[in-house]
């Protein structure tokens, strides 16, 4: 078992894409098509290139991910989190990965609480992300 897996959570390719912080491990789970929404982005990121380096960035932000609860339907996997940024920021939530035919995941929601935290770090991550994606797509804070 993972050291980010609590309960009965089970190892799948996201949650050892969060312990490993690794944009390549990312990727190879995602369809090419793949649309990332979340509290933290102003709108879609769309594409396996463009998540996989938001995906990667963001989880290098994390102290810890850890994931404890799961359900699962046919197409659809929802994990519940809880986690810390190295900056201080606590963050906890439930993110919604829907699966392809192929089994790669083609859609993500992931919904973080509570909304100063999500604030926070969805301007650090724009910061970080510059040049990369598009700095519209995240919060920023008023200087």
């Amino acid at each position: 078992m993972s050291s980010n897996l609590s309960g009965d959570v089970s190892k799948q390719p996201w949650t050892a894409a969060f312990a490993q912080k690794s944009v390549e491990a990312f990727g190879a789970a995602f369809a090419p098509d793949v649309v990332l929404e979340a509290t933290a982005l102003n709108t879609p990121i769309i594409g396996r290139d463009l998540v996989k380096a938001t995906m990667g960035s963001a989880s290098k932000m994390y102290e810890y991910v850890v994931f404890i609860g799961e359900a699962v339907t046919v197409t659809q996997r929802y994990l519940e989190w809880q986690a810390k940024t190295f900056s201080g920021i606590s963050l906890a939530g439930v993110t919604v990965l829907t699966l392809n035919g192929e089994g790669e995941i083609s859609g993500i929601a992931i919904h973080h609480r509570p909304l100063s935290s999500m604030l926070r770090f969805s301007n650090e991550l724009g910061d970080r992300l510059v040049g990369v994606v598009d700095r519209d797509h995240f919060h920023r804070a008023e200087q």
